[in-house]
């Protein structure tokens, strides 16, 4: 990561920071991050503001090379980069994914209070435990034949619903009905799948959980009963992705664009940046494999959703219907879509590349599900264990500054290593108990790895979101109970 980044910022708004398009040889367009005085010393910590300027190297990237508040050090762009690219003169790079295809948030609510279920959330807990599967190469409940797991790569959610004779009606619900349609599951490798075959309906490892949550306080009230989210509610929030399959993509990628990144004549600042230019045979065929680890991994957390209503019903001896489980919303935040947005005032069909940020969409967007237009998208940013979650909605700001994106977490602070030095698995778990939160592990060092202080302080990450106006905060969520894989 090297030391603490020593280029230039100029103050160009309330929470806004330009880096101008002449700091760095080859910068197509300026710099923008968005923090306050505080978040901003912490992200000149690392090179992330230095990824920003690379980024800006893109060929075809219009506006800005924008940095969310939660930004941290990355493959190739900054954990908590967007950056668009023109339709037609741009480029798709791996690096503005990133390795983790479509990881993202998926939240149920339910009819539940917490004080309904306070004296049982070691049994609930213990059950979602043992029902879902988590951890490196866990395998999971549905087994694969090599035609279904292309039916998953190129329907998606659609496809777990079927399979599980779930309600269709529950997919306006996710970003993009949870199916990109340009996916292929020709262009996924043989090694990827294989990776894939056992993993549907698996939690995974690193920052990936699932957690008991209590709507603790309530900002918006409209917005809130819009989302069917009310005070003292109990709701299930689940962090997981594509798994071994998105991975196996990513990396097939990252080499077939860096011999494209040559033959094009590109010239990057960072390999890490490998592309290629959007109606390329690489570029196509990036796009249609990560359509379609995209499409696993919201088929992933449909079926993980699916799991953890019914481990819930078990434990209270009542039906997912009589407890009034549901989809509140699914959204992705590591994923690159076309999208069309104004740029300098006119409607433009660009390539949004968001990596470790969210879709932020406002009211009246086309693409916002029915029942929630006229406030705007869910935005679903997780604390991690012992912290806060929180639902904000998308704003008109977003629309016209980020191409409708957002923060998606807290951002790290500590690396894994840093992490796990730092603090014992042990001590966090029963520090966290201390505090009410019910633990379930696979490994006391991965434990330690997410601990709550190798991450910038979530609260603090949304209120500059807000303040910014990139979003606006519906309801704080608190953790009752904790799974990691």
């Amino acid at each position: 990561m090297g030391g603490a980044w020593q280029g230039p910022l100029e103050e160009a708004g309330i929470c806004r920071w330009r880096l101008p398009q002449n700091y760095k040889r080859g910068m197509r367009v300026p710099g923008l991050i968005y923090a306050d005085r505080g978040l901003l010393e912490e992200i000149r910590s690392d090179q992330a503001p230095e990824q920003v300027a690379n980024v800006a190297c893109l060929p075809g990237i219009v506006g800005y090379s924008l940095a969310m508040p939660d930004i941290h050090w990355g493959y190739g762009f900054p954990i908590g980069g967007v950056a668009a690219t023109d339709a037609r003169d741009g480029v798709l790079s791996p690096g503005g994914v990133g390795f983790d295809i479509n990881c993202g948030m998926h939240l149920l609510g339910t009819n539940l209070r917490l004080k309904d279920v306070a004296d049982r959330l070691e049994a609930l807990m213990d059950r979602l435990y043992g029902t879902i599967p988590s951890g490196v190469g866990a395998t999971g409940p549905i087994k694969l034949k090599p035609a279904e797991l292309d039916e998953v790569l190129a329907r998606g959610a659609s496809w777990a619903a079927r399979r599980l004779g779930a309600d269709q009606d529950e997919l306006e619900c996710m970003e993009e009905r949870g199916c990109l349609a340009a996916a292929d599951p020709d262009r996924v490798s043989a090694r990827a799948k294989s990776r894939g075959r056992d993993q549907l309906g698996t939690l995974g490892s690193g920052n990936h959980f699932l957690e008991l949550q209590v709507v603790e306080e309530v900002f918006d009230s409209r917005a809130a009963r819009t989302f069917g989210l009310e005070q003292g509610m109990l709701l299930i929030m689940i962090h997981s992705g594509s798994r071994g399959l998105g991975h196996q993509v990513c990396t097939d990628y990252l080499e077939i664009m860096d011999r494209a990144t040559a033959r094009y004549g590109i010239t990057l600042p960072d390999r890490q940046l490998a592309c290629a230019p959007v109606d390329s045979p690489e570029g196509r065929d990036y796009f249609a494999a990560m359509a379609a680890a995209a499409n696993f991994g919201w088929a992933n957390r449909y079926c993980l959703g699916q799991l953890a209503r019914q481990a819930l019903a078990q434990a209270l001896g009542q039906s997912p219907e009589r407890l009034g489980i549901r989809l509140v919303y699914d959204i992705g935040h590591n994923i690159v879509k076309p999208e069309e947005h104004l740029v300098e005032g006119k409607p433009r069909r660009v390539w949004v590349h968001r990596k470790g940020a969210t879709r932020a969409f406002a009211a009246g967007h086309p693409e916002v599900p029915a029942a929630y237009r006229e406030v705007g998208q869910p935005v679903l940013v997780p604390g991690d264990m012992g912290t806060s979650s929180y639902v904000l909605v998308g704003t008109q700001v977003a629309m016209e500054e980020t191409f409708g994106s957002t923060c998606h977490g807290a951002g790290r602070r500590l690396s894994r290593a840093e992490a796990k030095r730092t603090v014992r698995g042990e001590e966090l778990r029963r520090r966290l108990e201390a505090q009410g939160v019910v633990v379930r592990a696979r490994s006391m060092a991965g434990l330690a790895e997410e601990a709550p202080e190798a991450y910038k302080d979530v609260s603090h990450v949304v209120e500059v979101a807000e303040a910014a106006g990139l979003s606006r905060r519906v309801a704080r969520l608190r953790p009752v109970g904790v799974m990691k894989g």
